[in-house]
C-alpha cells in the first residue's frame, strides 16, 4: 500500500489522473539519498555513447525543490508534441497520464515527475575539452534567438542578404558545398536573398544560432528557420580572433567580437571567412506564434529558460534534464528542469548543453558571455529504465 499512498493522496486533491492509472503503476518516489560514486555506469544506456549514466536520487539535485516550475510544464507538453508523433509508447503513455493534470501548482508538476521518473547523473564517457572521462563536469554554453532590424529589399543602411538554400540543395543533404567565402563571390545565390539586414557581424550570429527575427520597418515580424547549410565544417572565428591575438579567450564573447568588428571594419569579412560554414533560412509560417520560441531539432518551439540543445550521443531527444550551473552575469546558481529539445554541431559530449536564453538583446547578452562549468541530470521514465 506504501507504493501507492504517495500519490493517491494527489488524486484526492483533484489531479485528474484516473485511478485505474494510480493503481496500474508502481507509484513510489525515489526519495533515497544514492551515492552514484558507489555504482557503475548503467548498462542500459549504450546507445548514448557521449555519456555514463549513473543512478542518483531527487535528494541529490541542487535547487530542486526551489525551482518555481514557471513555464515547466508547457516546455514538458511541448515535447509530448514530439514523442506523440514519434513510435516511443512509454513516453507517449506518460504524456497522456499528464493531459489529465491541470499543473498549475508546482507542487502537482513535481509530483508528477517525482512518482513517474528518476533520475540519472550523467558524466563524461570520454575526455572532453578540460573535463577528463569520468567527471560529471562539462561545458554550459547559451543560445538565443537574435531580433535584428531588417528589409524586404536592398536599401539604405540594409546591404547583408540572408538567403535560402538554392534549388536542389536539400536533395542532397550531405555534399559538402563551395565555403561561405565562394559562395559570397560567386553568383550562386543570386536571387535567393530573402531580407536585408545592416550589419554582417549579427547575421553570422543569426547564422550560428540557427533561427531569428527580422524587425522589418513596417513593425512586421518576418520569423526565419533553419534551412540547411553548405556542409563545411564550423570553425569558431571567435577562435579565429584569439589566434590572431586581436582579442584574450574573455573577451571573445559576441559583445566583445561586435565591438572588434566595429573598430576593424576592414576585416569583418576576412575574420567572417575564417568560418566557411554557411546557414540558409527559411520563412516560417504565419501560424508559428509570435510569442514562441524557434523551432527546436524535434520539431517543437522552444522555451526560454527551459529548452537546451544537447549531443545526442548523449541524452535522449525531448528528455526532461536536471541542470546546475551559474548565471553568466552574476554568478548566482542556475538550477532547474530543463527539456532536450535542439541540437547543434558544436554541441559534443556527455555533460554538454546550450542553454536558450529567449529572444532579443537582454536574452543574447547573456547568452554571449555564457561559459559556464555545470552538471546534468536525464529525468527518464521509470518503466523504460527500472
Amino acid at each position: 500500500m506504501k507504493k501507492k499512498q504517495a500519490f493517491l493522496v494527489i488524486c484526492s486533491i483533484g489531479i485528474a489522473i484516473l485511478l485505474s492509472a494510480c493503481g496500474s503503476r508502481s507509484l513510489q518516489k525515489d526519495v533515497s539519498v544514492a551515492d552514484p560514486v558507489a555504482i557503475a555506469p548503467s548498462s542500459q544506456f549504450k546507445q548514448y555513447t557521449a555519456a555514463h549514466y549513473y543512478l542518483s536520487s531527487w535528494k541529490n539535485l541542487p535547487g530542486w525543490e526551489s525551482d518555481s516550475f514557471d513555464d515547466a510544464w508547457s516546455a514538458w507538453q511541448k515535447s509530448c508534441q514530439y514523442w506523440m508523433k514519434s513510435n516511443q509508447v512509454e513516453w507517449q503513455e506518460l504524456c497522456k497520464e499528464s493531459q489529465k493534470i491541470n499543473a498549475v501548482d508546482k507542487k502537482i508538476a513535481k509530483d508528477f515527475f517525482e512518482t513517474f521518473f528518476q533520475v540519472w547523473e550523467i558524466r563524461q564517457a570520454k575526455d572532453q575539452n578540460q573535463y577528463s572521462k569520468g567527471s560529471n563536469q562539462g561545458l554550459i554554453t547559451g543560445y538565443y534567438e537574435p531580433i535584428i532590424k531588417g528589409s524586404l529589399t536592398r536599401q539604405g543602411v540594409y546591404q547583408t542578404p540572408l538567403y535560402k538554400p538554392p534549388p536542389g540543395w536539400n536533395a542532397s543533404p550531405g555534399k559538402v558545398r563551395p565555403t561561405r567565402s565562394e559562395l559570397l563571390k560567386s553568383r550562386a545565390l543570386k536571387g535567393l536573398e530573402i531580407a536585408w539586414v545592416e550589419d554582417p557581424v549579427a547575421a553570422a550570429f543569426m547564422q550560428i544560432q540557427g533561427s531569428g527575427k527580422i524587425l522589418l520597418e513596417n513593425k512586421k515580424i518576418l520569423r526565419l528557420g533553419y534551412a540547411g547549410t553548405n556542409n563545411q565544417t564550423f570553425v569558431s572565428f571567435a577562435q579565429w580572433l584569439i589566434n590572431q591575438k586581436q582579442l584574450t579567450y574573455a573577451q571573445a564573447s559576441m559583445q566583445g567580437i561586435s565591438d572588434w568588428a566595429k573598430k576593424n571594419p576592414e576585416r569583418v569579412n576576412e575574420m567572417l571567412n575564417a568560418n566557411p560554414r554557411f546557414v540558409f533560412f527559411k520563412v516560417l509560417e504565419s501560424s508559428v506564434s509570435p510569442l514562441d520560441g524557434p523551432i527546436g531539432s524535434i520539431g517543437v518551439p522552444l522555451t526560454a529558460w527551459r529548452s537546451i540543445a544537447v549531443d545526442w550521443q548523449s541524452i535522449p531527444r525531448g528528455a526532461p534534464v536536471y541542470i546546475s550551473t551559474t548565471d553568466p552575469q552574476t554568478t548566482q546558481a542556475l538550477q532547474r528542469l530543463v527539456f532536450a529539445q535542439d541540437t547543434g554541431s558544436a554541441i559534443i559530449g556527455g555533460v554538454r548543453a546550450d542553454f536558450y536564453w529567449g529572444s532579443g538583446d537582454a536574452a543574447g547578452d547573456k547568452a554571449g558571455k555564457m561559459k559556464q562549468v555545470g552538471r546534468l541530470w536525464a529525468i527518464l521514465p521509470k518503466s523504460m529504465y527500472p
